[in-house]
């Protein structure tokens, strides 16, 4: 049966005792119909468009809240019914290749390096970043300047480069001891070059404020039910036919609140090349299997040093898609900025896809 986010409220019916207590527990999921009266004259042109009239005069919204985090995504039945598009990449591939000879395509002579040096990897080397996010603010830049020539080998060399250059920074600063690791992949992401690369942080005092509120949501749920809220999450994304197949300690699914469009989340209890490893899998399906061409990385991690307060904080992945990198429409807006996620893409054909992949 291929399942559809507009049949969300009866699998939740469906759901035996225990998972549907635990729906009920982490998400609140409400339909309404949204309506219109377009004129006459407009009509040929919603069905040229749409395909039909009447879908479009009374559209199904399927509004889903995790009660925990408060995040909220917005589903409109007619967005959610589209087929799953595998995008052109000619005009993408040929803008990358016409940018080949930015700073990065030399990074030992087009960037700087670190105060305590550079490390290097099998397939990537780091850099201090110019203008920096923070205190310690460095790249991780990939020999191959296509970043959409994506291989779970480089992946974990790339990570691991990464990790090597926050221990290192830690070690000359060891009251900087907060990391946070970021991919952002082609200009729809927000990156301001096309060559490969990623980026990490280190700060001092504070942890960054998203990843400070994931780790009092993981430890006030705990208080509250003696569960983990990971464990939870996952129980109910799997009943539910969207969670990834556990592989080598690794959990994932494709998020029902997600930020933007096909997020999927991926943890472990600790950093290191089983995670790194499989978040280059799934970016191998997501460029490869899905069509993806612009996507966003961010690395959730505990700090360096006393570990009390962060003691089950584990290693943990968000990957989105940022659409398509022709369409000059910016993919996030005031609703998302400020509201809720409005979200063009259906969760169950993506965990389809990615289940027969992974």
């Amino acid at each position: 049966m291929n399942r559809s986010i507009v049949d969300l409220p009866d699998l939740i019916d469906a759901l035996p005792p225990t998972e549907r207590r635990l729906f009920d527990r982490l998400f609140r999921v409400t339909v309404s119909v949204g309506r219109l009266r377009p004129p006459a004259e407009m009509e040929p042109w919603i069905i040229k468009t749409f395909g039909a009239l009447e879908p479009v005069l009374a559209q199904k919204i399927v509004r889903v809240t995790n009660l925990v985090t408060l995040e909220t995504a917005l589903y409109n039945e007619l967005r959610a019914r589209r087929p799953m598009e595998v995008r052109s990449s000619g005009d993408v591939l040929a803008e990358i290749e016409k940018n080949a000879g930015d700073p990065l395509c030399t990074p030992l002579t087009g960037t700087p390096e670190d105060i305590f040096g550079r490390v290097t990897g099998k397939f990537s080397v780091s850099a201090s970043n110019v203008a920096k996010y923070d205190e310690f603010s460095g790249l991780v830049v990939f020999n191959d300047h296509n970043p959409l020539v994506v291989e779970a080998e480089k992946v974990v060399d790339y990570l691991d480069v990464a990790w090597r250059w926050l221990e290192a920074a830690h070690r000359a600063e060891p009251s900087a001891r907060f990391p946070f690791v970021l991919w952002n992949c082609l200009w729809k992401s927000g990156a301001s070059l096309i060559h490969g690369h990623l980026q990490m942080v280190l700060a001092r005092d504070l942890p960054y404020g998203k990843v400070e509120a994931l780790r009092r949501t993981l430890v006030e749920y705990r208080t509250r039910f003696e569960s983990g809220f990971l464990d939870d999450l996952y129980a109910v994304h799997d009943a539910l036919g969207l969670s990834l197949p556990p592989r080598n300690g690794i959990r994932g699914l494709v998020y029902l609140t997600p930020v933007k469009e096909r997020e999927v989340l991926l943890w472990a209890g600790a950093p290191g090349e089983a995670l790194w490893f499989a978040l280059g899998r799934l970016l191998e399906i997501y460029v490869r299997g899905l069509g993806v061409q612009a996507f966003n990385v961010g690395v959730y991690l505990p700090p360096f040093g006393d570990q009390d307060a962060w003691e089950d904080f584990p290693a943990l992945v968000r990957v989105v898609d940022r659409g398509d990198p022709t369409n000059r429409t910016a993919d996030i807006a005031g609703m998302e900025l400020y509201a809720a996620s409005v979200v063009a893409s259906d969760p169950f054909p993506v965990a389809r896809r990615l289940r027969e992949l992974w």
